[in-house]
């Protein structure tokens, strides 16, 4: 299949202007294929030869302005077309087959009832897997989509669908927009309906989840509509479309989509177990990351895909945001979770061979297929990470106008970066574009050291800067009281580089910590006596946000040689006993247990992590053992399973069905505690088919695979890695949930001749079955417990290998980065 070139789509879109489009689909044909006709009316404003995308099974006819076209010309993906200049209609049919990998229209059947689902995945070039189309971000047109579906389904799409009396659905026309915006779900699903501000709003899962979405209805509806009033208060422009459903479908590669009045959402999301309020608070943030698309990339839409971070990053600033100003009374500070979580993403990728500009040159996106590889760490946290601190230099007000101007200007059209900046600068007297060129254009993390110069009284506050970036940014000076607790002396704003100085008065701070309030983006540092602090006192930092802070820049320490990773583990035992802010509690005990313990350390001294691990989460079973911290003693439950090195307890809880204390084991403890049972050669097939019985949903399912890719038997592990990589038979989920159960550090004797297998199969499997699989491979399939000098020599030696699509390419590059820094951080 070709790839569309930049110099491709801006040629094209010099010789069509796109009016309307109209989409047939029939989902009555069969389990493995669906009929898919389009007609696209359309203007060459001078007579040329160009192209029509599409990806069909079978492509039975195609008539341009009624005139059959040579069928037997579609080469790859592309029907060619030779166009007099003026108005034009293309007419194609075609047979197009369901995915399973969660690409184009993919289908599923439920376990739990035996029904079906379908939904789209349009994005990039995916709309060619549903409907021939123009397919580039800035042909935008009108869409009218007609739909067949089995007796008893509802469709849903775009705009507000109605069922007609032949028995077909019909949406209503769109605004103008881009295709790969196009959404259709159609099946039996549940659904809640209401109205908002004149709107219907609509929530939809599978029917099996239904119970589950009921449960929580009230908080996504709640939140939902209070993000919907906010940005009406921040934007000028009214939401754009004629409705506003979200829907929960199964088996979705992202967390979410942002399909013009039709945003798809993973279902994990409508949770099925116990959560805490941190991972709530994580789904009302992706509804308000989705919503805030709608103006963002839907009503104003990028001209190419080099500016996708105008998409993103504008999306995760405004959603981590707007819950803040939001849903204050649902959830704690979401930055919190941010600067603990998402900008720990922005970092690592920051420091990578792949790293790129948050706005990459244009000449380095110059095909679709480089463009997909943009989506990571640095267009979504490091770019919302550069928009707070572009708020924070140019204030919300000035920022919010510039906002403003920009949809008023482009709406229901594209935009670049050069008009976004050119919008920002109206608003302002400030030089938008230098701080732009300074943030957007670079790339890498700036390092910033305090340093204090004086004695007595007088002290002088020097921030040294390894980096180029200007920084505005907050200075916390802690003392210590008689209690030994920290206590805020002053909070000051800095500008680095500094004109001079900042001068201190008092006695010498027990810890200064530089950004204190993480408004900018950089790693930290520490002065001599504030590392002291740090590493002894954490805990008794007042504030969340800067416990974050600090918290981050250890993990930095670590991962650049600085820090001992025994010494983060020793402050984790130390301070999490008594840490109250669950981002705080996840966010570091991932680190310690997936990179430390697993990565970082020897085989040798892995145990003794897993045991210190173990401590932790011991301790704060002990302090909720009143109940009154619910989340808390679920943090603490689930890394007592993870961190388990022998059976025997977890397996009593297996067995009686709860904790001691609480609480009850939901599915989730169950299939977790049974994956680590796998590891331990402490559980067997027979265990595995009877949970399987027990919960026969699709998450169950995957937990199955999980748990039998995880048994230390070699029989085992074949049948995995035949499943994973010699059949096509598992969709993308059952895919992933096989790869996590296969490699485990415990079995790494066990499983050492697959290291090499990897790359060929994994190469075979990604130009097999597309981008979206190779990225899964690369991501869960690695070997990533091999953390040892051949591994890394063996995965670069296939860096260069033709047969590696750039999708599995840009994984192994990242993942051989990792393993390089392990292997150093061992040597430090």
């Amino acid at each position: 299949m070709s790839v569309l070139t930049r110099d491709e789509a801006q040629t094209r879109a010099q010789l069509l202007d796109v009016h309307h489009y109209r989409v047939d689909l029939d989902l009555t044909t069969g389990d493995e294929t669906f009929h898919s006709r389009s007609l696209i009316r359309f203007t060459a404003r001078t007579a040329g030869d160009t192209f029509v995308e599409l990806k069909p099974e079978t492509l039975h006819s195609a008539l341009l302005d009624g005139k059959p076209l040579d069928i037997t010309t579609l080469d790859g993906n592309r029907l060619p077309l030779s166009l007099t200049e003026g108005e034009h209609t293309l007419r194609i049919s075609t047979t197009m087959r369901y995915s399973r990998t969660g690409e184009g229209m993919h289908r599923f059947k439920d376990p739990t009832d035996g029904e079906s689902y379908v939904y789209t995945q349009l994005f990039m070039e995916d709309v060619q897997r549903v409907f021939a189309a123009f397919d580039q971000p800035d042909l935008k047109a009108v869409f009218e989509l007609s739909v067949k579906a089995p007796e008893g389904w509802t469709v849903l799409s775009n705009g507000i669908t109605e069922q007609q009396p032949d028995g077909r659905w019909q949406s209503a026309p769109t605004p103008l927009l881009s295709t790969y915006f196009v959404c259709v779900a159609a099946g039996p699903w549940h659904t809640i309906r209401t109205e908002h501000a004149g709107l219907p709003f609509g929530i939809h899962c599978r029917r099996s989840l239904g119970a589950h979405l009921d449960a929580d209805a009230e908080e996504i509806l709640a939140v939902t509509k209070a993000c919907y009033d906010r940005y009406h208060e921040k934007f000028d422009e009214p939401y754009p479309f004629d409705s506003y459903d979200q829907a929960f479908v199964p088996e979705f590669n992202a967390g979410a989509m942002e399909n013009p009045g039709l945003v798809t959402f993973r279902d994990e999301f409508v949770f099925r177990s116990a959560v805490t309020v941190t991972e709530r608070q994580t789904r009302a943030m992706v509804i308000a990351h989705e919503m805030a698309h709608m103006w963002f990339g839907d009503l104003v839409t990028l001209r190419w895909w080099d500016d996708i971070w105008l998409n993103e990053s504008f999306a995760e600033y405004m959603g981590f945001q707007t819950v803040n100003e939001a849903c204050s009374d649902l959830f704690p500070d979401t930055w919190v979770d941010f600067g603990i979580a998402r900008k720990a993403w922005g970092y690592e990728a920051d420091q990578r061979p792949s790293t790129h500009p948050v706005a990459p040159d244009p000449e380095a996106v110059p095909d679709t297929a480089s463009a997909l590889l943009n989506f990571d760490g640095i267009s979504y946290a490091k770019g919302a990470s550069a928009l707070r601190q572009l708020v924070t230099w140019l204030g919300e007000k000035d920022f919010l106008a510039g906002i403003n101007i920009h949809f008023k200007r482009h709406k229901f059209g594209n935009a670049t970066l050069a008009d976004f900046i050119d919008n920002l600068a109206a608003a302002t007297d400030r030089d938008v574009h230098g701080w732009a060129d300074q943030w957007l254009r670079t790339t890498g993390v700036d390092t910033l050291t305090p340093r204090l110069d004086g004695e007595g009284t007088s002290w002088r506050l020097t921030v040294d800067r390894a980096g180029s970036r200007p920084h505005r940014l907050s200075v916390g000076v802690y003392d210590r009281d008689p209690s030994g607790d920290l206590v805020l002396r002053e909070r000051r704003e800095v500008d680095v580089p500094q004109e001079a100085p900042a001068e201190l008065t008092g006695p010498r701070p027990a810890l200064v910590v530089l950004n204190d309030e993480d408004l900018t983006y950089t790693k930290l540092r520490f002065d001599d006596v504030s590392r002291e602090t740090a590493l002894r006192d954490l805990s008794r930092i007042p504030d969340a946000l800067t416990r974050a802070v600090v918290w981050n820049a250890l993990r930095d320490m670590v991962r650049d040689g600085a820090l001992a990773p025994a010494a983060y583990l020793d402050a984790a035992v130390a301070h999490l006993p008594e840490e109250s802010e669950l981002a705080l509690l996840q966010g570091v005990l991932g680190f310690a247990r997936t990179q430390i313990a697993d990565r970082y350390l020897s085989e040798a001294e892995r145990p003794t992590a897993l045991t210190k691990i173990g401590e932790i989460a011991r301790a704060l079973l002990r302090r909720t053992e009143d109940g009154e911290s619910p989340g808390l003693r679920l943090t603490a439950v689930r890394t007592c399973i993870d961190s388990a090195t022998t059976p025997d307890k977890i397996a009593s809880w297996l067995d009686e069905g709860t904790v001691h204390g609480g609480p009850e084991l939901d599915p989730e403890l169950r299939w977790r505690i049974l994956a680590r049972l796998a590891v331990l050669g402490a559980t067997d097939e027979t265990v595995i088919a009877a949970e399987l019985e027990r919960d026969p949903s699709a998450t169950g399912e995957e937990g199955a695979a999980r748990c039998r890719a995880a048994l230390p038997d070699p029989a085992a592990k074949a049948a995995a890695w035949s499943a994973l990589f010699d059949s096509d038979d598992l969709s993308n989920y059952l895919f992933t949930a096989t790869a996590q159960g296969f490699w485990q550090p415990e079995q790494a004797e066990l499983v050492r001749a697959y290291v090499p297998r990897f790359y060929a199969d994994a190469a075979a499997l990604g130009a097999r079955r597309g981008p979206a699989m190779a990225e899964a491979a690369g991501r869960y399939a690695f070997p990533f417990h091999a953390v040892d000098a051949e591994s890394l020599a063996l995965g670069e030696s296939h860096l260069d290998d033709d047969a590696v699509i750039p999708a599995l390419h840009r994984k192994l590059v990242d993942q051989l980065d990792d393993l390089r820094r392990a292997l150093a951080v061992r040597t430090a």
